[in-house]
């Protein structure tokens, strides 16, 4: 996408094309404004006030003098974060104004819809930026940041795994330590399997420049609140020697999403200069078929000293998670979250719009979907049943990572990192399909963050600052 610090810019009454926004209800009445040649122009695009509908209607009934455009909302009065996408990717190359009142959360679609993943295919015909304008100066920066993060897990989640595997993953956290002077260490080789087994175990089947390794970011003062972040950065996931099917694998790039979720997250976190102790930690794998690949009945070391039956090596994200979580516990934060493509349980159970979240507490749920909902990025929880975890028994270690039978495999899986976040810390995890299947306003088909907006809602209103 372009610049997006270039795509909403501070209105100080310079020329732009006006953009009304009406609906369906209210058009029959608004209409009557206009002239005769203008109604006859929005009759010829059958524009009716429907949402998302795109108007053009000359400023007057000469078209030489110009022209202004009509949006379809739901209300005029309540707008969404969508409700202004569908114009910035239909109208040409310009500056625009909402015509009657400011955009407010339309700032955030105005910007995702322009997004393009042209790194292996440019545009055949390229649109240059649409730029929004706003009175409330104050607004830019956040949401200018907050569509920079969406657009960087996209980015991220749509690159092919033989261009984004765990080195490229380790690239990106670099990037990101350098820009906000945070400290980076990368662990892998001989003491990764030392100090993280799980996690060389799942990517040790790897070829060398794709050899597993975990990330460990540190920004902010000791004295502050200890927020940890967890991203499960499997770059591609084969199944292992439970291999999958060829459909199976066709998405596989997407599931370092739960990465590029934390990673994005954490920038949000840093870029606002919230007052915590930040440690973001990405376990970077993939998880490939060789020789030595980690195999169905073996067991393994866990960082927490915990043994783990492998009962499918296809329930990979979730050993990879546990030993940065048991590293991040290790912190005694004051809250752990936690992304994840983990499931697709989670995805049968809410489809792709929808991630599925778990916490340990009441409280903490509340203000994820509270922040969700007023960010139109809703989460939808799924419990932690104390009655399944007895799923996870193993006759001969301490756990299992696949439970025996078809039920609530995403609560199950919760239920498997959950015994690996030390006593009493409050722990969110979000189970995120990291895709979006189908094109929506501002959406477009591939790879997109779904949680994100909520995640870092509630830890600015939990923390402060930003």
């Amino acid at each position: 996408m372009a610049d997006n610090h270039a795509l909403i810019q501070p209105d100080r009454g310079q020329e732009a094309i006006s953009i009304h926004l009406v609906n369906r209800e209210g058009f029959p009445e608004w209409i009557k404004q206009l002239s005769a040649g203008q109604r006859a122009a929005l009759e010829a695009q059958k524009f009716d006030g429907s949402g998302y509908q795109v108007g053009i209607v000359p400023a007057k009934d000469n078209a030489e003098d110009g022209w202004f455009a009509v949006g379809g909302v739901a209300n005029p009065q309540d707008l969404s974060s969508w409700c202004m996408a569908k114009l910035a990717e239909n109208l040409p190359e310009g500056t625009y104004r909402r015509a009657g009142g400011e955009p407010g959360p339309a700032l955030h679609g105005w910007q995702t819809a322009q997004y393009v993943f042209d790194r292996y295919k440019k545009p055949e015909r390229p649109v240059g930026p649409r730029v929004l304008l706003t009175k409330d100066v104050k607004a830019i920066d956040g949401a200018v940041a907050q569509a920079r993060a969406v657009c960087l897990v996209r980015d991220l989640v749509n690159t092919p795994a033989e261009d984004l595997g765990p080195a490229a993953l380790e690239e990106q956290c670099e990037k990101l330590a350098k820009q906000h002077s945070a400290s980076l260490t990368v662990t892998k080789g001989d003491a990764l399997e030392q100090e993280y087994p799980m996690v060389h175990a799942v990517g040790r089947a790897a070829a060398r420049h794709h050899a597993p390794r975990i990330m460990h970011l540190t920004w902010g003062k000791e004295s502050d609140p200890v927020l940890a972040i967890v991203g499960k950065g499997v770059c591609f996931d084969s199944g292992g020697l439970d291999v999958k099917s060829s459909s199976g694998m066709l998405l596989m790039k997407k599931d370092m999403g739960g990465a590029a979720h934390a990673i994005a997250l954490a920038e949000l976190v840093m870029g606002a200069g919230l007052p915590v102790r930040l440690h973001l930690l990405v376990p970077a794998v993939e998880n490939a078929i060789s020789s030595n690949s980690f195999r169905p009945g073996d067991v393994l070391r866990s960082r927490k000293g915990l043994t783990v039956e492998i009962g499918n090596t296809d329930a990979e994200g979730r050993l990879i998670l546990g030993d940065a979580m048991q590293r991040a516990s290790e912190e005694k934060p004051d809250f752990i979250i936690d992304f994840a493509t983990l499931t697709g349980a989670a995805r049968v159970a809410l489809g792709p719009e929808f991630p599925a979240l778990m916490t340990r507490r009441d409280s903490t749920a509340a203000a994820l979907i509270a922040a969700g909902k007023a960010h139109d990025d809703e989460p939808w929880r799924l419990p932690l049943p104390d009655a399944y975890r007895e799923w996870l028994n193993s006759d001969i270690a301490d756990i299992q990572n696949a439970h025996g039978n078809s039920f609530a495999g995403a609560s199950v899986a919760g239920l498997f990192l959950d015994r690996f976040v030390g006593e009493g810390i409050d722990w969110a995890h979000f189970d995120t399909f990291a895709w979006r299947p189908v094109a929506r306003p501002g959406r477009p088909k591939g790879g997109d963050a779904y949680g994100l907006r909520a995640a870092w809602h509630m830890l600015r209103d939990r923390f402060g600052g930003g």
